[in-house]
């Protein structure tokens, strides 16, 4: 009973207080953090200028030379080994092949350490259909002759969820509180984007579809290439709040931007080009819990010998009858210079190193370089004793707050099954808010501890109490995550200079197409394979056109 005087609720408040203060006396640990993956410091190195000359007995010689193991340069190789191609080498500087698309093991489960999905891709994306075909993610064909998902491999329920005035809700468009102005303006846009989703060219070909070399060139079309998404919406009058969010969330997921800084046509590319031939909103997600990098390990693991890592390469010349590429073999101690002598080399590395690393492009700097600009994220490693409680729709895959700059976190054991126990989660910050070089350096500058209590302090709203449930943090900073599609980028030119062939160089990457996704990456890896093949004067059977 409680004492005279004292209420039961005044009892209770204060033995939660005492409860409280007893816990803020022992308080736990700070959470173990660790910034892993990344060789900031040695690819920084040689793009000021480190410069190495290999000894004459540590020179290779090979037909063909892919540098770089992102998924481009594992898109080039497979495409090399489908035409029966095998006299081939790749050389990567990390540790590990995949570059945003690689992924992490914890005790409690796989999970990505970047991109982390495709969707279904539509009949006409033959490449894409072969991949994943390869990985057992497509079960024939539907009604309508589009590749179906099978269902292991397809997104479980529930797919998605926003949280926003303490509580969650299904989606990621929030229906809640929506004004009669919000729902006409998002029957506005759905109509809009409809209309451009069954629009066709002369040459019948969809005015957005991925990869972005399969949509149409018609004027009217790229026109939309040279007004920032902002000022579309603002010219069609789209300014429900909702619709808003939704747009700014979807350019800083696929951008790492804002659509202030991205062109129209990249965002209504977002929004259109996924949508199937048949008129659902968006083809089927296919994910794994380790993201993207199930594909990356089905493209690396038969490479074998073939490829090797921390191989950091200082330059690249071009030149007849052999380009020349001298590297440093991080493996060794002191690190080892080599070099190598090839007919053809695929350069598959973000402009801004291909920059530093291609040598005429180091001397001349084409102005066309100034045109691709590249943003900055942060992607951080959660383990969890056990999921926290929120109030509201209950935990999905993909799991985002309305009031949050950064892009929320993906389950990893979603894919799985089960609803309890413990956890591994994965958290994105784009850091799109301010100019990216800005951005990039503010991002290598934070230590572990900087980075943890950024990510804890956007989770802590969510999840009260996620201090004490997270057991480890480790964190990757990716400085050139994704190319920005500024203004002018796509349709201005600057695209097809930059995939000009230098010599028997060759380059394929996001980059080039505009679009940081696995499937532009794989369809420059699959093009440049094919170019470098014709030049040797190779066959390319099992190609994909047509």
């Amino acid at each position: 009973m409680a004492p005279v005087g004292v209420t039961r609720r005044g009892a209770l408040s204060g033995l939660a207080a005492l409860t409280t203060a007893a816990c803020a006396g022992r308080a736990r640990e700070p959470v173990e953090a660790e910034i892993v993956g990344g060789s900031e410091r040695i690819g920084h190195a040689l793009r000021d200028g480190a410069r190495v000359e290999p000894a004459a007995d540590a020179w290779t010689e090979v037909p063909l030379l892919i540098v770089g193991a992102g998924v481009a340069g594992l898109a080039c190789a497979w495409r090399l080994r489908r035409a029966g191609f095998e006299d081939f080498r790749v050389v990567e500087l990390e540790e590990a092949p995949g570059g945003t698309a690689r992924s992490g093991e914890t005790a409690i489960s796989r999970h990505p350490w970047g991109a982390h999905y495709v969707n279904a891709p539509n009949a006409e994306n033959r490449a894409m259909c072969a991949l994943l075909a390869e990985v057992g993610a497509l079960d024939g064909l539907d009604a309508h002759g589009q590749p179906q998902v099978a269902e292991a491999h397809a997104v479980r329920d529930p797919e998605s969820r926003i949280f926003r005035g303490g509580r969650w809700y299904e989606g990621l468009y929030l229906n809640a509180g929506e004004s009669a102005d919000d729902t006409r303006q998002r029957a506005a846009f759905e109509k809009e984007l409809n209309r451009l989703a069954a629009l066709r060219d002369g040459r019948g070909r969809r005015a957005f579809t991925v990869p972005v070399s399969a949509c149409s060139d018609d004027p009217d079309l790229t026109a939309l290439d040279r007004e920032s998404f902002a000022a579309w919406l603002d010219r069609h009058a789209f300014t429900s709040p909702r619709l808003r969010w939704l747009c700014d969330y979807a350019c800083r997921d696929d951008f790492g931007s804002t659509p202030e800084r991205v062109s129209a046509w990249a965002g209504l590319f977002y929004f259109v080009a996924r949508r199937g031939a048949t008129g659902e909103d968006q083809r089927p997600v296919i994910t794994w819990p380790e993201g993207n990098g199930r594909l990356v390990e089905h493209l690396a693991g038969a490479l074998r010998d073939r490829l090797r890592t921390r191989i950091a390469v200082a330059d690249l010349a071009p030149g007849e009858p052999f380009a020349e590429v001298r590297a440093l073999d991080l493996s060794h101690t002191p690190p080892r210079a080599i070099g190598f002598r090839a007919r053809q080399v695929v350069l598959c590395a973000p402009l801004a190193y291909a920059g530093h690393l291609l040598r005429p492009w180091r001397v001349e700097r084409p102005a066309f370089l100034s045109t691709f600009g590249s943003v900055p994220w942060l992607v951080s490693s959660l383990e969890l004793q056990r999921r926290p409680s929120g109030r509201g729709f209950p935990v999905a895959w993909d799991n985002v707050a309305w009031d949050s700059r950064a892009l929320g976190y993906i389950v990893a054991t979603h894919q799985r099954g089960p609803d309890f126990g413990p956890d591994v989660w994965t958290w994105y910050e784009a850091l799109a808010d301010e100019p990216p070089k800005q951005a990039r350096e503010r991002l290598l500058a934070w230590d572990a501890a900087a980075l943890r209590d950024r990510v804890l302090a956007d989770l802590r709203p969510m999840h009260p109490g996620i201090d004490t449930l997270v057991t480890r943090m480790r964190f990757v900073r990716h400085g050139h995550a994704m190319v920005q599609p500024a203004p002018g980028l796509l349709w201005g030119g600057a695209r097809r200079q930059a995939q000009a062939a230098v010599g028997n160089v060759r380059l394929a990457h996001t980059d080039l197409s505009g679009m940081a996704l696995f499937e532009e990456a794989l369809d420059q890896g699959v093009r440049a394979a094919e170019e470098a093949l014709t030049a040797l004067g190779r066959p390319t059977p099992g190609g994909f056109a047509g």
